[in-house]
């Protein structure tokens, strides 16, 4: 910590040296009080960097080096990590998965050892930190507000200027003697490189895509494959996104089950609580099938699926399960109802299915924009005449 850079000034060369007592009215006062404990803004310079961490339970030591005292994190994750990546698939507490910017140590790395640059998003920083298992490294966690590495870039949160602040705030330049950064390849967006040079007198290496080919990238020499620039899809990590996808409609998913049981007892007896629950529950039966073909099974199955727009891809899962119902557990429930149902399943599913587009690598913003402009009328109409076909055909 540099004097300048306190909150608290330092304390004067020479002593100030105490006057002699002055008594008044049998009390004594001095010209140096006793002093009051209070909390300090400035602690101590050894443990500088250790009273801005929250202590998590991935830190297992903490090491001395010529900054203060900085965090040893474990590389294998444990129960709690994996009890909030499991939370954080079903989108619970997402706004709050983050961890304190600063500087982690992983191994014994010392002042030859690499630095890593990750986002405090904490899904971003366990990939990191269980890939690089035996490898002694620095970690330098930037704030992105929690947004991983990728969609930070494109924020401007993993960008040049926070780089630049935190490398100073840690005070690297006294710790590090070969003066290289390690940034992941998809921050590249946000980050100028020349610009890092200019700012802190680090030379920024681009690594590679996924933080578990860091092993052979360092063991290349720091060259990266063509494999490891790639940026991939595959079935895994398409499925492990859906869940989210659903969570984050799980009111309108409420409100609108609530909705179809109460117009589903209505009918020619104005209002019959028998059939609120038997159409009710039907059409609440169906839409969960639309959002089922759109939210998970049009993911799973995004690159055999005819067309471009994410929108007419759910058109052919939810087109296809509407049909197997109309054909199956349907048969009987009369023309209006089944036309209903390929309409309500289609247009659900065709509309879940766009949502996907900002967890896909396939999209641009421009292209998704076009693609709602043209969809959402058209899902929108469905949805409607669905809705009214529903209705009259319990007259």
């Amino acid at each position: 910590m540099n004097q300048n850079d306190s909150c608290c000034p330092p304390p004067p060369a020479e002593a100030a040296q105490c006057s002699p007592p002055v008594k008044k009215a049998q009390s004594v006062q001095v010209c140096c009080p006793p002093k009051i404990e209070t909390k300090s803004c400035c602690p101590p310079l050894k443990n500088h960097l250790r009273a801005g961490y929250r202590i998590e339970s991935f830190v297992k030591a903490w090491t001395d080096t010529a900054v203060g005292e900085i965090p040893i994190i474990a590389p294998k994750l444990n129960l709690a990590d994996y009890r909030g990546r499991i939370a954080m698939r079903w989108g619970i507490g997402r706004d709050r998965y983050s961890i304190t910017p600063g500087l982690y140590a992983i191994g014994t790395p010392d002042e030859h050892s690499e630095v890593l640059i990750s986002a405090n998003y904490k899904l971003s920083f366990d990939a990191l930190r269980s890939s690089i298992e035996g490898i002694n490294a620095w970690i330098l966690v930037i704030d992105t507000k929690g947004v991983n590495v990728w969609c930070a870039a494109g924020k401007g949160t993993f960008g040049t200027d926070e780089i630049i602040r935190c490398v100073q705030m840690v005070d690297l330049k006294n710790l590090i003697e070969h003066k290289r950064l390690i940034v992941p390849q998809l921050g590249a967006p946000g980050v100028a490189a020349h610009l890092v040079k200019q700012g802190c007198g680090f030379t920024v290496i681009y690594g590679p895509v996924k933080a578990s080919d860091l092993p052979d990238f360092f063991g290349a020499d720091m060259q990266a494959t063509v494999a490891m620039r790639r940026v991939g899809f595959s079935l895994r990590e398409r499925t492990i996104l859906t869940p989210v996808e659903i969570t984050m409609l799980r009111w309108q998913i409420l409100y609108a089950a609530l909705a179809l049981l109460l117009l589903g007892g209505i009918g020619r007896h104005i209002f019959d609580f028998a059939a609120a629950w038997t159409r009710g529950s039907s059409a609440v039966f169906t839409g969960f099938v639309g959002l089922l073909a759109g939210s998970v099974l049009t993911p799973m199955l995004l690159p055999w699926l005819p067309g471009r727009a994410f929108s007419l891809k759910g058109v052919w899962i939810g087109l296809g399960l509407a049909l197997l119902l109309s054909f199956s557990l349907f048969s009987g429930s009369g023309l209006l109802n089944q036309i209903a149902l390929l309409l309500q399943v289609t247009a659900i599913s065709s509309y879940t299915a766009m949502n996907f587009t900002g967890s896909s690598t396939y999209t641009s913003p421009s292209g998704v924009e076009k693609e709602m402009r043209l969809a959402i009328p058209c899902q929108l109409g469905a949805a409607v005449l669905a809705l009214t076909l529903w209705l009259w055909a319990a007259f």
